[in-house]
């Protein structure tokens, strides 16, 4: 049988049948108690029906063998980087990291005698230089959260390969609309499901998508950890990435005029948006993604006072997540970056003033009358 094509994996792959009643949409399995003599099937063991039918759409979208879904991004990072890395076992990681990614590693490995090292850049030389003798993992997340940059997949899965160690990358801000990691040879590929796939900003989940071997080693310690997701948010994800195709190339879409308007705009002082020529990876982002995603940041001018920016917008909301339908703002300082220091948030190139901006699918022009706005209003202000 022919592939199905994607957006049609959206709206059926791992849909299951209701039997009884012939219902259009998948039931949902409430109980968290099954027979014994005629199935093994336990919430924390990842098998509920809702559960299992998730995670068959979630690894069909990446081109994964097999998925697991979990209950927030942090618990499918943390769990399968503990899967790979042990006592006096080391990894190599991206230098600019989702924030909650880098403190994991920082506050936490020391104390499990696990060794890590952040590569000094983005380029493939940069990790392996890094690399010791009892390396077993490269950690990479492209686009970077909040910087945009982009990482070489082919490169890195390459180089993954030459050593013999697990290759893992977060492809949240990218979405599997965007991209596609294992296709590039990449071992692991890693979700904050609460953003693109969840997509309405009402559901806390992660994901894991790769081989039957490496899941069965993931799995392992997972049915330990208990970071399972609840039968109702399963439900309610499944729901929402039915039309994940649809909502994610509308945010490509508004944030690529959005950053072109930006990036002539007198108050803005730079744009991070791989989709623009002039993003330092450009190139590489054209090679390797489908579209550019709904996520950019960009840094306004220092006339602009940033209190007074985020209190001036109407349309756009100042929160803490993204990538839902309504288009946000976060600044990476004060949330997602917070845990960093001073002098980590700089050297990774977050200032005060800059906004990460995750662009929805409201109607393109009021977007801009709203950004626009706000910059004057906070213009005046500073």
């Amino acid at each position: 049988m022919k592939k199905k094509q994607f957006e049609t994996q959206c709206v059926h792959e791992g849909q299951l049948k209701d039997e009884q009643y012939k219902g259009a949409i998948s039931p949902l399995y409430m109980s968290t108690a099954y027979s014994y003599e005629e199935t093994d099937r336990y919430p924390r063991y990842f098998n509920t029906p809702n559960q299992a039918g998730l995670a068959k759409k979630i690894a069909a979208l990446e081109g994964a063998e097999e998925g697991l879904i979990f209950g927030s991004g942090m618990a499918a990072i943390s769990t399968a980087l503990l899967a790979y890395l042990h006592k006096g076992d080391h990894v190599v990681l991206q230098n600019d990291l989702y924030g909650g990614t880098t403190n994991l590693v920082v506050e936490h490995f020391n104390k499990y005698g696990i060794e890590y090292s952040f590569a000094d850049a983005l380029d493939a030389a940069s990790f392996e230089a890094k690399i010791q003798s009892n390396t077993k993992v490269i950690y990479v997340e492209t686009p970077s959260n909040p910087l945009m940059k982009i990482v070489d997949l082919a490169a890195i899965a390459t180089l993954a390969k030459k050593y013999q160690l697990v290759s893992m990358i977060d492809n949240t801000f990218a979405s599997p609309v965007n991209q596609n990691p294992i296709a590039f040879g990449i071992d692991i590929v890693l979700h904050s499901a609460t953003k693109y796939l969840g997509g309405h900003s009402d559901i806390l989940a992660g994901a894991v998508a790769c081989s039957a071997a490496h899941m069965e080693r993931i799995f392992s310690i997972a049915k330990s950890l208990g970071g399972n997701l609840s039968d109702i948010s399963a439900w309610l994800l499944e729901r929402s990435i039915k039309t994940l195709a649809i909502r994610v190339k509308q945010q490509n879409e508004n944030a690529l005029a959005l950053a072109h308007y930006l990036e002539e705009h007198p108050l803005i002082a730079k744009v991070y948006y791989p989709g623009l020529a002039s993003h330092p990876d450009h190139a590489l982002a054209k090679k390797q993604m489908h579209g550019f995603t709904g996520m950019m940041s960009f840094e306004m001018t220092a006339v602009v006072d940033r209190s007074a920016f985020e209190k001036s917008l109407d349309i756009i909301q100042p929160v803490v997540s993204l990538a839902g339908v309504e288009s946000t703002i976060t600044i990476p300082s004060i949330t997602s970056h917070k845990l960093l220091s001073p002098e980590g948030r700089l050297k990774q190139g977050i200032t005060d003033n800059l906004v990460r901006f995750s662009v929805g699918i409201e109607t393109l022009e009021d977007l801009k009358r709203d950004v626009d706005n706000a910059l004057k209003n906070a213009a005046n202000e500073g």
